[in-house]
């Protein structure tokens, strides 16, 4: 299984960017989806998760109302869409999929079985 993050970089304040993770090697509707953060010298954090047919999204509050999970199954391929983003928000991205079970939309680092190898998001104020 290989999940393969892209799309980070160096932004202002304010700006948007796109995440993206490709993944190979599971049968990825059979997964949740989700990106967790961490920033230099804190723990892992998550961010946001999306279930198998992504009816369901779920987001921590410090991203609630500027970023968005998707996916699209046909390409096996999860997103971060993040808008006005902060210096807070400067940290490596990981992607992480789940083994889920219908409606199933875990939220804790423990439940994801595979992990990508992260992007980083630094935004300058």
């Amino acid at each position: 299984v290989q999940l393969q993050a892209s799309g980070g970089g160096l932004v202002q304040a304010g700006d948007s960017l796109r995440l993206s993770c490709a993944a190979s090697g599971l049968t990825f509707s059979n997964y949740a989806l989700a990106w967790f953060r961490q920033a230099p010298g804190r723990e892992r954090d998550f961010v946001g998760a999306v279930g198998r047919w992504a009816s369901s999204t779920a987001y921590a509050d410090s991203v609630k109302g500027r970023f968005t999970i998707s996916r699209d199954n046909a390409k096996k391929t999860v997103y971060l869409q993040m808008d006005s983003l902060k210096p807070d928000d400067t940290a490596f991205y990981y992607c992480a999929a789940a083994r889920a079970i219908l409606t199933d939309l875990p939220t804790t680092e423990g439940r994801y079985n595979y992990w990508g190898q992260g992007t980083q998001v630094t935004v300058s104020s």
